[in-house]
C-alpha cells in the first residue's frame, strides 16, 4: 500500500463526519483498501460503516469473513439462536446480512485470504453443536494472504 493510500485511510478512519466517511467508502473500488479499512476500524463505533463496506461491490469474501469475525460472529456460530435472543438490533441485522452473504458467496472477488484462526478444538466444538455449520464461516478463505498495516 502506498503512502497516499495510507494517508487516505488514516483520514477516513479518524474522521468524525460519518456521512463523509460513508460517501468515501461507497466510492472506493479497491478491495484492498476496503479490507485495510475494515481491519483497522474501531468496531465500538457501530455497524453502519461496516454495512457500507459489505454493500460495496468491491468488497472481497476475505473482507466479509474478517468483518463477520470482528463483529463477534463466533457468538453466532456457538448458537444460531443467539442472534434472536440478542437485544442489539443493529448487530442482529448486520449479522443476518453478512451471514447470508457469506453463505451464498455473494462477492465479486475472492482474492484476499482471511483466517479466523480458530483452533481445532474450537472448530470441533462448533461442528459438534451444529454439524451443518458451513466451512466458509470457520475456515481460512481462499486468496492471497496479505499483511494488514496498523493505521
Amino acid at each position: 500500500m502506498g503512502y497516499k493510500d495510507t494517508i487516505f485511510l488514516e483520514q477516513l478512519l479518524y474522521n468524525t463526519d460519518k456521512d463523509y466517511v460513508i460517501n468515501q467508502l461507497m466510492n472506493i473500488d479497491n478491495h484492498l483498501l476496503l479490507h485495510y479499512f475494515a481491519a483497522n476500524y474501531n468496531w465500538d463505533n457501530g455497524l453502519e460503516i461496516p454495512t457500507v463496506i459489505l454493500d460495496n461491490e468491491a468488497c472481497d469474501l476475505g473482507t466479509g469473513l474478517l468483518m463477520f469475525h470482528y463483529a463477534d460472529g463466533y457468538r453466532l456460530l456457538e448458537s444460531l439462536d443467539g442472534i434472536a435472543s440478542s437485544s442489539l438490533e443493529e448487530w442482529k441485522v448486520f449479522m443476518k446480512k453478512i451471514y447470508n452473504k457469506l453463505l451464498s458467496l455473494d462477492f465479486k472477488s475472492q482474492s484476499i485470504s482471511f483466517d479466523p484462526e480458530l483452533t481445532k478444538i474450537q472448530k470441533y466444538k462448533l461442528k459438534k453443536n451444529n454439524p451443518d455449520l458451513p466451512e466458509v464461516l470457520i475456515s481460512k478463505s481462499l486468496g492471497k494472504e496479505i499483511d494488514i498495516p496498523k493505521i
